[in-house]
């Protein structure tokens, strides 16, 4: 069954449009509710996390709205990241968890994500579910049996004191200057506190939220600022988070930006050396760089790629059984510690790393040489299919040919924004250039043939 509501991670779009109005996040968390509350109880409880997106105070409003009209008592938790949603679905036996944001994308977007009782994103069947509730007439609670909210203030300290956790008790972070760059988003209190209490002198960046610039010009994807405020204090490693903080990217010492992949490679690698990666296996996407599946074939480990999304990089891990895996954007997924991406206990692992080596951030970092990649987004309008054009197929044919005996071609469609994602890779990056051009000019083509 087509989805008209959840795509790739949860609901998401344009807040004050359809889906993420406030009258259908009402029916969203009613229909939620009857999902999880099928035995008549009032014990069922939800935990409710935010990003600092001024439409977020809506959303949370009306989606407590709809899950205590049909019974369940709803926790809030104000802003935190979407780990730590994660984490205290579990630890605070809900029934479920949801976070309300839109990750790395600007301020008016917005998104509601679910987590089920055991902290992973919500199955397919319980989303289909939550969809069929939803296309029908949602059944409220007895007024004797109308849930309760309260907000809970310690969630945020509960994450913190698990984040430091996932570091041997005898590792400090003393002498190291840390740059943290919050994106003005959901852990702008948490990071900086959780390095400071490790002993890190912290120089925080993106702590000054305002419900519009989240992720406007700073954060993993706009690592710039960290990375020159990281040469100029003479800072040991920069920790760029996202507006939910479940993905990073960081800056070695000498200002150089290290990407998913690399931090991939350094883990997989030390993980392995001790005896400490599931079936020497790690599982990435279509998106990660062909040298970080040679990097780790040449140490006789396994890569195994999945669709784009974190979501498929969990569900296959848990599948085969898998600790470590990841994306390139740098959601980096490590199933000893957490359920969902966490960029802010990769970071730790990673300061952790360095610790124990006592090499620089640049050592750690440059695992392998990246094959040149060359990502290009075409935007089109909702509705519109510009890869359906026949002239857009054709070009892909083409430019498949042309590309295959030195590279390889990704085309597809974003899962959270109406984009057509256009990436090849190849060691020839004159024909990489022209590849690309080609392709990407053949679907903006297409989509302004479809718009017009």
């Amino acid at each position: 069954m087509a989805r008209k509501y959840f795509g790739t991670d949860g609901i998401r779009g344009t807040a004050n449009t359809f889906p993420i109005t406030a009258e259908n996040a009402l029916r969203i968390g009613a229909a939620a509710g009857r999902h999880f509350r099928t035995d008549g109880s009032n014990g069922h409880r939800v935990v409710i996390g935010k990003d600092t997106r001024r439409s977020g105070y809506m959303i949370e409003t009306a989606l407590t709205a709809g899950l205590t009209s049909t019974g369940m008592n709803v926790l809030l938790l104000g802003p935190i990241p979407t780990p730590a949603v994660g984490y205290l679905t579990r630890s605070m036996r809900a029934d479920l968890g949801i976070m309300i944001s839109a990750s790395h994308n600007p301020h008016y977007d917005n998104g509601i994500k679910f987590f089920g009782p055991d902290g992973f994103k919500l199955s397919d069947a319980a989303e289909a579910d939550i969809e069929r509730i939803l296309e029908g007439e949602i059944v409220p609670a007895q007024p004797m049996n109308i849930g309760r909210a309260k907000r809970i203030d310690s969630g945020q300290g509960r994450y913190v004191e698990y984040a430091k956790t996932t570091l041997p008790r005898a590792t400090r972070l003393d002498g190291l200057k840390v740059v943290v760059d919050c994106a003005n988003g959901a852990a702008y209190k948490a990071a900086p506190e959780v390095l400071w209490e490790l002993g890190a002198d912290v120089i925080p960046l993106g702590v000054a939220p305002n419900g519009f610039n989240i992720n406007e010009a700073c954060g993993s994807t706009s690592p710039e600022t960290a990375a020159r405020t990281v040469v100029e204090h003479g800072a040991d490693l920069g920790i760029c988070l996202d507006g939910d903080a479940d993905r990073v990217i960081l800056i070695d010492e000498t200002g150089a930006i290290g990407d998913g992949d690399q931090i991939m490679a350094l883990f997989a690698s030390l993980w392995a050396e001790q005896d400490r990666l599931s079936h020497g296996t790690l599982v990435a996407t279509v998106m990660s760089n062909l040298g970080l599946e040679r990097f780790v074939t040449e140490r006789g480990l396994r890569l195994e790629r999945t669709s784009v999304g974190d979501r498929h990089v969990v569900e296959r891990m848990r599948e085969g059984g898998f600790n470590l895996g990841g994306e390139q954007s740098g959601h980096i997924v490590m199933t000893d510690f957490a359920t969902t991406g966490d960029g802010l206990i990769a970071g730790l692992q990673f300061l952790g790393a360095m610790v124990e080596s006592g090499k620089p951030a640049s050592a750690l970092m440059r695992n392998f040489a990246a094959v040149p990649q060359l990502l290009e987004n075409v935007r089109f309008e909702n509705g519109s299919d510009p890869l359906a054009s026949q002239s857009v197929k054709t070009v892909i044919s083409d430019q498949e040919k042309r590309i295959s005996s030195c590279g390889r071609l990704l085309i597809r469609k974003s899962g959270t924004e109406p984009l057509i994602r256009v990436m090849a890779e190849c060691e020839d990056e004159a024909l990489l250039r022209d590849v690309v051009g080609e392709i990407s000019a053949a679907v903006r083509n297409a989509a302004s043939a479809t718009h017009g």
